[in-house]
């Protein structure tokens, strides 16, 4: 499998893990994406943009169907803003 390919499958196989857990199957709510906050960033600096304290906000933010869930596509849009996230901490790393 591709790079790309793989970084695919990774992204999809975590939605599934941690969606549904408690409630609608194929969508992560705000438990659920708080738990995958904190299991899944590492960086510090990534933990300080997307603080899992901070889950109600963030939910709202991306939660464009107004059902206090995040399905995949706007999982996607959360990935987007991490890979823009990390993106620019590593540019500004390399100064």
């Amino acid at each position: 499998m591709s790079k790309l390919e793989t970084a695919v499958s990774s992204l999809v196989e975590l939605f599934k893990e941690y969606s549904g857990k408690e409630g609608k199957k194929g969508q992560l709510s705000s438990a659920e994406l708080k738990e995958m906050l904190e299991k899944e960033l590492s960086s510090p600096e990534l933990k300080e943009k997307f603080n899992p304290e901070e889950v109600d906000t963030l939910l709202k933010d991306l939660d464009k169907g107004k059902d206090n869930l995040i399905n995949f596509r706007e999982f996607c849009r959360f990935v987007t803003l991490l890979a823009r996230a990390y993106y620019k901490m590593e540019k500004e790393a390399k100064k």
